[in-house]
């Protein structure tokens, strides 16, 4: 378990959610065991668990529980000194903003199934969280977790006061409400186009009282050098597609990729080929992979679905989607049809 994984958790909030269903009286040794961990696997520092492990935990305790705001109760968990470097750095800054900028150059060092940007519209800084792989129905468990916990962050940084306006998340209303109200207190918004919080700009550049520039300088430096032995231990595939998943649209180029990845277009090819696979085989397992959510969500016709990912004629869409999955597309979405 200590080998590098591609998509993977941090076994830290794994640990959190054994905490959590163990006060709600679930023996979770069960629940490890028939994915092989046990609990003395959960005081390792430092490891990471495979997504496809944490996928099957986290379904199988939300139906252990029946409680369908589970992820947003382990969210509530998660204090400052849950998140290990990251959260020392965020302890230390001087402003909101700079927590968010350090969220986004540093999400990956505790869950890289997700990543974090900002966008400023008009009196507002949003701070988006956008999947990186789709999640499907795990998606209000792990983005709900993620939202509150990042709230958190903020609130402890502003001793509090972080006067979040609004929090928005791309799926279906699928949280109690009265649990809602009382972990956000403000106006929470489904179905947009977005997940994460609006924050007042006014509030955002404000100096914070907890700020040690020179701690945070410290706890910065070791964030990146650790950020630079992540990218450093991931295969060639495992960023391609990362980039892919990041941009999920307008997906770039080999060349271009190349050029990121400050390689020649050769030298990348022959470092994929070397790893068994090829830029348009990753290519077709991203747009795979994206594919069969957006039918899922229902938000999308499939000629749009066809553009978003890169296909100029819908047609060459169906026969891609039919020779991955071997129905037509319209097929699947009927099937999976709530």
């Amino acid at each position: 378990m200590n080998q590098p994984m591609e998509w993977a958790l941090s076994i830290n909030y794994l640990r959190q959610v054994a905490d959590q269903l163990t006060e709600m009286g679930i023996d979770v040794a069960p629940w490890l065991a028939s994915h092989e961990l046990s609990l003395a696997d959960l005081e390792q520092a430092d490891t990471s668990v495979p997504w496809e492990v944490v996928r099957a935990l986290f379904l199988e305790a939300e139906a252990i529980t029946g409680e369908s705001a589970l992820g947003l109760m382990v969210g509530e968990r998660l204090r400052i000194n849950n998140h290990g470097m990251v959260g020392y750095a965020a302890m230390n800054s001087g402003s909101v903003r700079q927590v968010v900028e350090l969220l986004e150059r540093f999400i990956p060092l505790r869950i890289n199934l997700v990543m974090v940007s900002h966008q400023v519209e008009g009196n507002y800084l949003n701070l988006q969280i956008r999947e990186l792989l789709p999640l499907g129905e795990l998606g209000p468990f792990l983005l709900g977790a993620v939202v509150v916990a990042v709230k958190n962050v903020l609130d402890f940084i502003t001793l509090g006061n972080c006067q979040v306006a609004e929090a928005s998340f791309t799926f279906d209303e699928a949280f109690d409400r009265e649990l809602v109200r009382s972990l956000f207190r403000c106006p929470v918004r489904y179905n947009q186009n977005w997940t994460g919080l609006s924050l007042p700009l006014e509030v955002v550049d404000q100096p914070l009282r907890t700020a040690d520039p020179a701690a945070f300088e410290h706890a910065e430096k070791l964030c990146e050098r650790e950020l630079q032995n992540l990218v450093s231990d991931a295969s060639v595939s495992a960023r391609v597609r990362r980039l892919m998943l990041a941009k999920q649209v307008n997906f770039p180029s080999l060349t271009v990729t190349a050029r990121i990845l400050h390689m020649t277009p050769r030298t990348l090819h022959r470092r994929l080929l070397d790893e068994g696979t090829s830029f348009q085989e990753i290519l077709d397992e991203v747009r795979h992979a994206l594919a069969m959510e957006y039918l899922k969500s229902q938000h999308m016709t499939i000629q749009e679905l066809a553009y978003t990912l890169g296909y100029g004629d819908t047609a060459n869409f169906r026969r891609a989607f039919k020779r991955w999955t071997g129905v037509a597309p319209s097929f699947f979405r009927e099937g999976n049809e709530n």
